[in-house]
């Protein structure tokens, strides 16, 4: 058996398009452009780079992009200030703080700072409750990129048994709660759990996310079974750095029926769900009616 390869930069492609097409219609039918302010606190050269994608994507979308970036000493007070403006900005849409912040800064006070309303990472506490009461919430972008793919390589989810491998915050809880709202059966496992191969073994769907690199190989793949490899890790090889997921690529391949490739498969999703959630936020603050497509 050879593995599907699910491409994710071309289906991040549909959604940018999508994406555009409405923020087009927008301007056009109610001469209102969806905004995203972006905060960068510090130098990190790995999240200066995302936060420059970010911008580039929001403005090829039609957006209107908004970048902040301070410098690493500033104090959690002045972060705090800038979140209310934003808040108060009717031209900001969506905010989003790239992480991680500087130590002396506290991230959850940081996150639950920003209007739920506005938290396009949908991080703050009561997108998190909403989400996992099944009402309407802003979901994080990581897991709402997987669940548009396995929507997109399997239509309906309703019955199958998913396991997510990785118990996160960002990514292992909230996609645990989408599939769950898809009908699937869902096992969250992690490094507690017991007889873990097994487990894994039985799904229909596995997720993983642990941060780990290549930890998940194909023996302990069903045959046929749909992988999501969100892990994105930096490992030296041939004497090469190269990047690599949490699934052992070429194993799972062989027994998997599809898989993301790592890279080129979960992340370019990432960046097209926050354009994505960015549209959303701003249908909702203005009470048009939200793209279903781009929607969990």
């Amino acid at each position: 058996m050879v593995a599907t390869k699910i491409d994710g930069r071309a289906f991040a492609e549909t959604v940018r398009q999508d994406v555009a097409r409405h923020v087009a219609q927008l301007r056009s039918d109610h001469g209102v452009t969806p905004g995203l302010a972006v905060v960068l606190v510090g130098e990190d050269p790995a999240s200066e780079v995302y936060v420059r994608n970010k911008g580039k994507q929001t403005r090829e979308c039609g957006m209107a992009s908004f970048e902040h970036k301070l410098d690493a000493a500033t104090s959690e007070a002045e972060l705090l200030g800038l979140i209310d403006r934003l808040n108060a900005d009717p031209s900001v849409h969506g905010i989003l703080v790239q992480l991680p912040l500087p130590l002396h800064i506290e991230s959850n006070k940081i996150l639950n700072a920003i209007d739920p309303a506005k938290d396009v990472d949908g991080f703050h506490i009561s997108n998190v409750g909403l989400l996992g009461t099944g009402q309407k919430a802003m979901v994080p972008c990581t897991p709402l990129g997987c669940l548009m793919l396995l929507r997109h390589h399997h239509g309906k989810l309703d019955g199958l048994n998913a396991v997510v491998l990785g118990r996160s915050n960002i990514v292992g809880k909230p996609m645990a709660q989408l599939l769950l709202r898809d009908n699937c059966t869902v096992t969250i496992a992690h490094s507690h759990s017991r007889d873990l191969e097994s487990i894994v073994r039985s799904a229909d769907i596995v997720i993983v996310a642990v941060g780990r690199p290549e930890i998940l190989t194909g023996d302990w793949i069903r045959p046929g079974a749909t992988v999501i490899d969100v892990g994105i890790n930096r490992i030296e090889r041939d004497g090469k750095t190269k990047l690599v997921g949490d699934v052992h690529f070429d194993s799972a391949a062989d027994m998997a029926g599809a898989i993301t490739p790592v890279p080129g498969g979960v992340g370019p999703m990432t960046i097209a769900c926050l354009l994505a959630n960015t549209l959303t936020a701003c249908c909702r603050a203005k009470g048009l009616p939200e793209p279903s497509s781009l929607t969990a």
